[in-house]
């Protein structure tokens, strides 16, 4: 005689899903400090973005637009796009759980890098495929290492160009070599999250090759540059057939209608983004030389594109040690030891009184430990 369940049961497939952890925004003990843990803009948001999202507060009771066809045709617009296959997510995060669940399924093989953004493992096991895992070379993506590991079971290899949690970045031609040789039936996923922080003459050629190639996503964010962390508001552009089946698992009325106003108006204001870029450059930089200069004490910066930093701590001072000590300095940055990296800290590029506190909360923690 069968045993009736006393519960629902869980797939096993979800139950091995580690839940995502964000970046934290208080300390141990409650305080509310300098938080350097999410990569957000430290400029803040467009005036004409926030202007916007204000404006749209007499249309509380109604659904926002199910297609935000305005935003679509603003981003289509920005970049040189076709509208009919842009795709809007609940941040880009939605638009990778997306890809997932339309082209993988239980017993597939989902790729990606090692110390690759943590999103693409949870959306490989939510839909039951396999997440495998490719070496790096010293913390960046290895296109010969991804190619080794394609077999007749992958369905779709995920590539964040520049890298998180790494701040690592492979060049155009690096991308143009995986993805020529890819099989026709694999969806190269490339994330670009952090896209805009690179100059004209460093893009990776990703939106290109989702214009004409079959077999490529491109997927970006409002959340970084643009500074709209808190609306959530995402998308991804392919060709018709890829942007077809993703519509046909999203979730209607994804974006908010204040959400869509403030992203149609922070792509227009260029002075605000080209503001921030310049602002990461210099912080980036600075901030660098300065963990080079640290470079006796064991710490060393992973050359970054993105909007924050990976410092790897190699002597005395430990990165645990680090983060405790840089918390109780008035800090909050992010140790990842559950993706693989508890001998690293990603400290995000803030204002520049962060940056410099941060720096200096560095110096101090490694001379005390040396």
């Amino acid at each position: 005689m069968s045993i009736a369940p006393t519960a629902p049961r869980p797939k096993d497939w979800i139950m091995g899903i580690a839940p995502y952890v964000p970046g934290r925004s208080t300390t141990d003990d409650g305080r509310t400090v300098a938080k350097l843990s999410s990569n957000e803009n430290p400029l803040g948001t467009s005036a004409r973005a926030i202007a916007a999202f204000e404006a749209a507060d007499s249309t509380l009771s109604r659904y926002p637009d199910a297609s935000a066809a305005d935003l679509r045709a603003a981003i289509a617009a920005h970049y040189g796009l076709d509208p009919a296959r842009v795709i809007h997510g609940t941040g880009s995060d939605e638009i990778l759980h997306l890809a997932a669940g339309a082209f993988a399924g239980l017993g597939d093989e989902v790729l990606f890098v090692r110390y690759g953004f943590a999103v693409y493992e949870i959306a490989a096991r939510r839909v039951g495929a396999v997440p495998v895992i490719a070496p790096d070379t010293d913390y960046a993506t290895d296109v010969d290492a991804l190619l080794a590991l394609v077999t007749n079971k992958t369905r779709v290899i995920f590539v964040a160009n520049p890298n998180n949690p790494t701040g690592t970045y492979a060049p155009k031609g690096e991308i143009a070599r995986l993805h020529a040789a890819l099989p026709a039936d694999v969806l190269l996923v490339i994330d670009q999250a952090y896209a805009e922080y690179l100059a004209e003459d460093e893009k990776d050629g990703g939106l290109e090759l989702a214009m004409d190639a079959p077999n490529v996503l491109v997927t970006r964010t409002f959340s970084k540059i643009f500074g709209l962390a808190a609306e959530r508001i995402g998308w991804g552009y392919a060709s018709a057939a890829i942007i077809d089946a993703m519509h046909r698992i999203r979730a209607p009325f994804n974006v908010t209608t204040a959400g869509q106003q403030a992203a149609i108006a922070a792509l227009a204001d260029g002075d605000f983004v080209e503001a921030s870029r310049t602002h990461n450059d210099r912080w980036l930089t600075w901030f660098t030389d300065q963990i080079a200069a640290l470079g006796n004490f064991g710490l060393r910066a992973v050359p970054s594109r993105a909007n924050f930093q990976l410092v790897l701590f190699e002597g005395a001072l430990t990165a645990e040690h680090a983060y405790k000590g840089l918390m109780d300095k008035g800090y909050i940055v992010r140790w990842l030891p559950g993706q693989g990296l508890g001998n690293g800290l990603r400290i995000t590029i803030g204002t520049e009184d962060e940056i410099r506190g941060v720096a200096t909360a560095l110096r101090e923690l490694a001379e005390a430990a040396r």
